[in-house]
């Protein structure tokens, strides 16, 4: 395999405000996800495995709110819990107690952010944990040309790019940055995407219907994560973009040998 690097000018860098703006809304952000999920149903709304064949384009995004590792969930994986029996509501809040029991002097301030937040003990620990952990990252927007497909994906916003020379990215032109599963989120357009799918068919090429672009795809190196084209995220939130150039004609050999490509799909 042969890999070049070399670093593009993207979009200027952010401002300070900017930055510092991002900052503080993080935490509401992830709030507001949680009040959404919430209000959707009573409980979590669970999509179609990923890449599960006959899965159609709208089962395949359907939201996710129990952050499986399969489906496309909002880039927060803290799990919103069902309506529960009144005996197994009870041995939850039990359970809280008694987590809350080890925090010390902070047990009374983390039983009234549970209840605040309607949380469970396990749901509010991972969102704290996960609040800390996506702290350097940023929330980017993007889309097809026609507007029809828009989503959103936490990434840095300094992107790593690969460009692969196998049959179809040239083609294409398909450079792309990866991304867990759970960091992704279709806003709309499930219903017009549609899949192109060759040889082992592992990798899912999804496009639009009306205007052809692929904005994002699910690549064979990544099943479990989504290939993001950076060329169709909005401008604002990219601060620069390193091209890697991979050798897509020895695909097996390229990605077996190379050192990150499948860790960048994980959490």
């Amino acid at each position: 395999m042969v890999r070049n690097r070399r670093k593009t000018p993207s979009s200027p860098s952010l401002p300070e405000s900017t930055r510092k703006g991002i900052e503080q809304n993080f935490i509401r952000d992830f709030f507001e996800y949680i009040r959404e999920a919430k209000r959707r149903d009573g409980g979590p709304v669970s999509g179609a495995p990923h890449g599960r064949a006959g899965a159609g384009p709208g089962a395949r995004w359907a939201v996710s709110w129990t952050g499986d590792a399969g489906s496309c969930s909002p880039p927060h994986p803290h799990g919103i819990r069902q309506a529960e029996a009144p005996e197994a509501a009870a041995a939850a809040a039990a359970s809280d107690e008694r987590c809350a029991l080890a925090l010390g002097a902070q047990a009374e301030r983390w039983l009234q952010f549970q209840k605040r937040q309607r949380v469970s003990c396990e749901e509010a620990a991972k969102l704290l944990l996960d609040t800390f952990e996506y702290q350097a990252l940023v929330k980017h927007t993007g889309g097809c040309h026609c507007g029809a497909v828009r989503f959103e994906v936490w990434a840095s916003g300094d992107l790593h790019v690969f460009d692969c020379n196998c049959s179809i990215c040239v083609k294409k032109q398909n450079r792309h940055f990866i991304v867990p599963a759970s960091r992704f989120k279709l806003l709309k357009g499930a219903d017009n995407l549609a899949t192109y799918t060759f040889n082992t068919h592992c990798a899912q090429h999804t496009f639009c219907k009306t205007c052809g672009v692929q904005s994002f795809y699910t690549p064979r190196s990544n099943p479990d994560g989504y290939g993001i084209a950076p060329h169709c995220l909005d401008e604002g939130t990219v601060s620069s973009v390193t091209v890697e150039v991979i050798d897509g004609k020895q695909w097996e050999e390229a990605v077996k040998a190379h050192p990150s490509i499948h860790s960048m799909s994980k959490p």
